[in-house]
């Protein structure tokens, strides 16, 4: 297995500390059972704001003078998920820039076996404007802590 934006599986998995439980549910399967691909990025999204409350820079409250933005997203899809599982989303700050992270994710099944990849950035941008905004010190430091 290579995915382009992890060196060292075994020392990137274990580079995670925050994750939420998330249990698939039926309106994101198929026919089949099977976790719709778009789901996944829901997982991301509800993972990524938990952890931003957790670190202290979301309170869900528009800061006209920086608001995270997604400028891309992938993931890579390892092993299927199915209605009704209940898998662990892991979410970490990879690399922090002076307007922007790199958020990285991996999720779980329940055999604790990596069933999918994925990384993302968000940039921190002005409501109004819509041009970069620098990260403060604080918010750089605490996303580096979790």
């Amino acid at each position: 297995m290579r995915i382009s934006y992890i060196e060292d599986l075994n020392q990137w998995r274990s580079s995670f500390s925050f994750s939420i439980p998330v249990t698939v549910r039926f309106s994101e399967t198929d026919l089949f059972g099977h976790m719709n691909n778009t789901a996944a990025f829901i997982y991301f999204e509800q993972a990524r704001i938990e952890f931003l409350k957790a670190v202290g820079i979301f309170d869900g409250n528009l800061n006209i003078d920086g608001i995270p933005v997604v400028s891309d997203l992938q993931c890579d899809f390892l092993k299927q998920l199915y209605f009704d599982q209940t898998v662990d989303v892991y979410v970490k700050a990879h690399h922090v820039g002076r307007s922007s992270v790199d958020i990285h994710y991996m999720v779980l099944d329940d055999k604790q076996e990596i069933a999918l990849t994925g990384r993302g950035r968000l940039v921190y941008i002005h409501a109004k404007t819509g041009k970069p905004v620098s990260l403060e010190a604080s918010m750089r430091a605490a996303l580096l802590e979790k």
